[in-house]
């Protein structure tokens, strides 16, 4: 038999499908974590797969957030499957496995949230350990992370981990063995992280703390006292018995010296690259199964595909199948079973408790006051609810009987886009005379504007580029020029135009020079420095993390994250961009 646990960061993204992927690990049981899909989204590739059945728990307050599932070969179906650990998401009482230990510590309010997100999935199967029949439960975990800007979220993670270890043990009290694998979210040793030097009171952590606790070999081994890697299980019988926890760290059994063996990496500095990571993805087993059961545990860092790699393990013992899968499979849901569901399944019930959508709106801050928008909706002069008709306001010299007719104008002409990167022009001081109607092309002469009159429009041409000069066309005047110069110019446009029509005839900007046009607009990020250590240009990064220094811009080393004795990773170049310089 053989098991996988893996964090995919998100089950949409196998891109060569599912079944093959799972193929490729070639596992009985193969559970995953942070599938990132609720209900809703969930789609029958995903969850009916050939030759697998499929257990699922989604996040019930985010979408695209948490889940995990477990997929069983069809020559491993389990009799009995359950989602949560608190047992308030079991919608009967067929096919649950129980056994939920004391839950007196928390509140409902409390036991409600800790399975709220979507973070376990537990099946039973029969196993066959030396031609005897025996029970397994496989608790697929996806464990909180905790937020350091959110310390409710570190109280959330202490409290998920509690629930599960007694859940666990409770499950191992009535008889059946149990397994306990996923993404526990807290790196147990120093060797099971790539820099714990930066970490204070390493030990002291409170999830490293729990995992004492927990494990068999959870308290820190005396120097001396390691076992070599090639080491079996039958040692774990000359362990500490101070040591009270019931689970056994597979991996770190078989593998008790190896270091840096990690299943974590940050991909968005390329710390995979430099193996610049942490081991958090884990698969425990209480330990009298494990002794007379479990072969061989590893990673698998070579696999890609997610942030994490999976872990596997080997046992001795043959999965037998149940004859029919539990209701909790995905097969048995309605919408990939082909029944009809009811209409109440589309309903959703509003908890009385939360507030009213009125009472919602009446608190949240509006845009208006009440009898702006009021006013807004029923300016005066207009239709109201009453049912009067507007009347229309009709001038004295109109008489009553005569219709007034509306002209409808044509739609003003879209204007192009690079008319709004036109620098802003300022009329000119000296205005510039339009010639009477009739005398097209003609310029009246300065010495008869102002004996032009009043019947003599005159129109504000001349636009100022800026405090230099004058814009006239083309062409751009120098401050003090008369009125002479600028009809001669204006003059000298006329020609150009005739000559090119895709001049403008304002500012004929396009056909002129583009491209330094767009290069005074649109900048371009600056040129990146070379870092001190390698000589090499750095990446531009942008800060994302809210707080005063968000959107800002800096340079960074270009190479992939690592430790600070690794020549090949990241060196500690940092520069902000300084905006007004570039």
């Amino acid at each position: 038999m053989k098991i996988v646990t893996w964090n995919i960061n998100g089950i949409r993204t196998f891109k060569g499908g599912i079944k093959q992927v799972f193929d490729s690990l070639d596992a009985d049981i193969i559970c995953v974590q942070e599938t990132k899909v609720t209900r809703d989204l969930l789609d029958e590739r995903t969850a009916i797969v050939e030759g697998y059945n499929s257990y699922f728990s989604f996040s019930r307050g985010r979408s695209g957030y948490s889940g995990v599932g477990t997929y069983c070969k069809d020559n491993a179906t389990p009799f009995a499957a359950e989602e949560g650990l608190t047992g308030l998401l079991t919608s009967n009482h067929e096919g649950n496995i129980g056994c939920y230990g004391d839950q007196r510590e928390f509140s409902s309010e409390e036991l409600k949230l800790l399975d709220n997100e979507g973070r376990a999935v537990l099946t039973q199967h029969t196993v066959l350990c030396e031609e005897q029949p025996e029970t397994l439960t496989v608790v697929n975990v996806y464990c909180p992370r905790a937020d350091p800007e959110k310390p409710e979220r570190k109280q959330f993670k202490m409290h998920f981990y509690k629930l599960l270890q007694d859940r666990a043990e409770a499950i191992l009290k009535s008889g059946s063995h149990v397994i306990i694998l996923g993404d526990v979210n807290t790196s147990h040793r120093p060797m099971d992280h790539c820099d714990p030097d930066d970490i204070d009171d390493f030990e002291e952590h409170p999830g490293r703390k729990w995992l004492d606790s927990l494990l068999v070999n959870g308290s820190k081994d005396k120097e001396g006292e390691q076992e070599d890697d090639d080491d079996d299980g039958d040692s774990l019988t000359s362990t500490n018995p101070t040591r009270s926890g019931k689970f056994v760290d597979t991996f770190r059994h078989f593998h008790p010296t190896r270091s840096k063996a990690f299943t974590c990496w940050n991909t968005m500095t390329g710390a995979r690259q430099t193996n610049y990571g942490t081991r958090i993805d884990y698969i425990f087993a209480d330990q009298l199964f494990f002794t007379k059961q479990f072969m061989a545990a590893d990673i698998m860092p070579e696999v890609e595909g997610s942030d994490h790699c999976p872990v596997w393990g080997h046992l001795r013992c043959q999965v037998l199948s149940s004859s029919k899968p539990p209701p909790l499979c995905s097969r048995h849901l309605p919408e990939f079973a082909g029944r009809q569901q009811k209409l109440s399944h589309f309903l959703v019930k509003v908890d009385q408790d939360q507030p009213s959508s009125q009472t919602i709106r009446k608190t949240l801050p509006a845009s208006q006051e009440a009898g702006e928008t009021r006013e807004n909706l029923n300016p005066k002069g207009t239709s109201t609810t009453t049912g009067k008709k507007r009347t229309l306001v009709v001038e004295p010299h109109v008489p009553k009987l005569k219709k007034i007719k509306t002209i409808k104008t044509a739609p003003k002409p879209q204007g192009s886009l690079l008319a709004f990167f036109k620098p802003r022009c300022t009329p000119v001081d000296s205005p510039v005379i339009q010639c009477e109607k009739g005398q097209e092309g003609n310029q009246v002469p300065p010495s008869q504007a102002l004996k032009a009159g009043p019947d003599v429009p005159i129109i504000k041409s001349l636009y100022t580029e800026d405090s230099q000069g004058v814009c006239m066309g083309n062409k751009v005047l120098a401050p003090g020029s008369n009125v002479d110069t600028v009809t001669s110019l204006n003059k000298g446009n006329s020609e150009a135009l005739a000559l090119d029509p895709s001049l403008d005839p304002v500012c004929p900007m396009k056909g002129a020079s583009l491209g330094g046009f767009w290069k005074t607009v649109l900048r371009g990020p600056p040129p990146p420095p070379p870092c001190k250590a390698h000589g090499e240009p750095c990446v531009l990064r942008t800060v994302k993390k809210a707080g005063p220094n968000m959107g800002k811009q800096f340079f960074v080393c270009n190479r992939p994250q690592g430790h600070a004795s690794n020549p090949e990773a990241r060196c500690n170049f940092f520069s902000w961009v300084d905006k007004g310089k570039h």
